[in-house]
């Protein structure tokens, strides 16, 4: 579908979030991390390696801290073709096809290799969702990456579910954050992350939840005094691209970005694990106070709530978390 010469050929690509020159083809990618979170190296150090692996063929062209909107409006650009190219939580694809969200359900994970593993585009859950992304969005995905385990930060001392009984909790704009919040005993209350430190700092909810090195990259600690390390979430993002665009791509250059990203999805598991203990004392030396099951944290309180609500809210998971769950 798309070519190197010929000014109709170039402009189509323009649609397609690609633009192009005499000698390579630019894909705009798109994520709303902000700078020192794991997320945006990812797509750093991504873009610089995809160009040396499809021998310059193709630029890439990152557009982090939602230079082009925010969650909702990078899917829809990526949908559309406006955007090449975007990363979030996998959550985030349930606008197409609700059933994506099941990647982020919490506590799905045995533990953070299993989230990798189950996650990978070769996955069958992933498979079989692909096929509806493309089918009724024209996206797919083709690479993820983990960031951590989410845990809660809040303004007070959270050691159970009772601690944040209807008080007014920060979720991510989407259904699956809503019921997760819920199962917390909160109130949910939907707050975009470029509003979140301004929330946490009115009053306008109370505490968040997010992987440590958000925590700690977004400077939450100016805003918040406690982190409790539920673990309620592992946190792998879906790295996604729309499917008229990519499939313009010659063979040879999809197959070296996959083999990119998958590289990239295997060292943000070692960056996200590696850096868990260093963050913690980096949050406790900024102030906050860091609890866990020692500190008298009651995550099993936390985990069978969390699951219960989800249950209730999403009974069509089922099927895909019995997938996930025979994935080594």
């Amino acid at each position: 579908m798309f070519t190197r010469i010929g000014m109709g050929v170039a402009t189509a690509a323009l649609a397609l979030g690609l633009s192009t020159t005499a000698s390579a083809e630019t894909l705009r990618y798109a994520h709303v991390g902000a700078e020192g979170d794991l997320q945006t190296r990812y797509a750093a150090e991504a873009a610089k390696e995809i160009n040396e692996a499809t021998d310059g063929n193709i630029s890439v062209q990152v557009f982090p801290a939602s230079q082009l909107g925010g969650v909702a409006e990078m899917v829809d650009g990526v949908r559309m073709g406006s955007i090449g190219m975007g990363h979030h939580d996998f959550a985030s694809l349930a606008r197409i096809v609700p059933e994506a969200a099941v990647f982020n359900a919490p506590y799905v994970y045995r533990d953070a290799e299993h989230a990798l593993n189950a996650t990978a585009p070769e996955s069958p859950a992933v498979q079989k969702i692909n096929q509806q992304l493309i089918e009724e969005g024209g996206v797919r995905i083709i690479g993820r990456i983990y960031r951590g385990k989410r845990h809660i930060s809040s303004n007070f001392a959270v050691k159970s579910p009772e601690d944040l009984d209807n008080k007014p909790f920060r979720a991510v704009p989407l259904d699956l954050w809503v019921s997760m919040v819920k199962g917390f005993g909160a109130t949910p209350t939907p707050v975009a992350v470029s509003e979140l430190p301004t929330a946490l700092m009115t009053g306008l909810v109370v505490g968040q939840e997010n992987p440590l090195t958000m925590i700690n990259a977004n400077q939450l600690y100016e805003v918040q005094s406690h982190v409790s390390l539920t673990g309620h979430m592992d946190s792998v993002l879906a790295v996604f691209v729309n499917e008229q665009a990519w499939q313009s791509l010659d063979e040879s250059d999809r197959s070296a970005i996959k083999k990119v990203l998958d590289e990239k999805a295997e060292q943000s598991l070692q960056w996200a694990e590696s850096s868990e203990d260093e963050l913690v004392q980096t949050l406790t030396d900024k102030g906050m106070t860091v609890l866990d099951e020692e500190d008298g944290l009651d995550v099993e309180a936390f985990r069978d709530q969390v699951r219960a609500q989800v249950d209730q809210d999403f009974p069509n998971f089922k099927p895909y978390i019995d997938m996930i769950s025979k994935v080594e």
